[in-house]
């Protein structure tokens, strides 16, 4: 198995799935333009600003990534091309913390502030908060869609680095 070519297609493939959080970025942007300028009632008027920070921050959680995995690919190669095993560690260590990262933040806290949001749509009954909770669960769907694929890719990916890491001490 060539490790290169593997860190290479994830990467490729993170490529891929992040400008989803710049799309629909820009989509919570656009819905909150069109409620500042067609948004006749309370409610409605109510949706500007929280579908515009939305916005912002996943289109800034996109344009992040975007540009981290980008510069990624170049790294891979020359990192690998310095000292192959060492490379294969350190990806090993940075998928696992990145494992770990998505079971506590993905899967356990955006769940419970999705929870929490849907109470404060019960519970408090004004047009403000009401948008606030329905755009951050909006989000935070989001979120989990994006992120709920790419934890499938890195921990596919954490497996082949364990597949070839073990294919190289059996040869040593």
């Amino acid at each position: 198995m060539d490790v290169l070519k593997i860190a290479i297609n994830w990467a490729k493939a993170e490529l891929f799935s992040t400008p989803f959080f710049i799309l629909f970025g820009l989509a919570f942007m656009a819905a909150s333009l069109g409620f500042w300028q067609l948004g006749k009632t309370e409610m409605a008027k109510a949706y500007i600003i929280p579908s515009l920070v939305a916005g912002i921050l996943l289109l800034t959680i996109g344009l992040g990534l975007f540009f981290t995995n980008k510069s990624r690919v170049t790294q891979f190669e020359t990192a690998y091309n310095k000292d192959a095993s060492a490379f294969i560690e350190s990806e090993i260590t940075r998928a696992e913390a990145t494992l770990k990262e998505y079971n506590t933040i993905v899967f356990k806290v955006i769940p419970i502030i999705i929870i929490v949001s849907a109470l404060l749509i019960i519970f408090i009954n004004t047009p403000t908060w009401r948008a606030i909770s329905i755009t951050t669960i909006a989000m935070l769907i989001v979120i989990l869609l994006v992120d709920g694929t790419a934890y499938g890719r890195i921990d596919n990916y954490h497996k082949e680095l364990k597949l070839v890491h073990l294919e190289n001490e059996i040869k040593k």
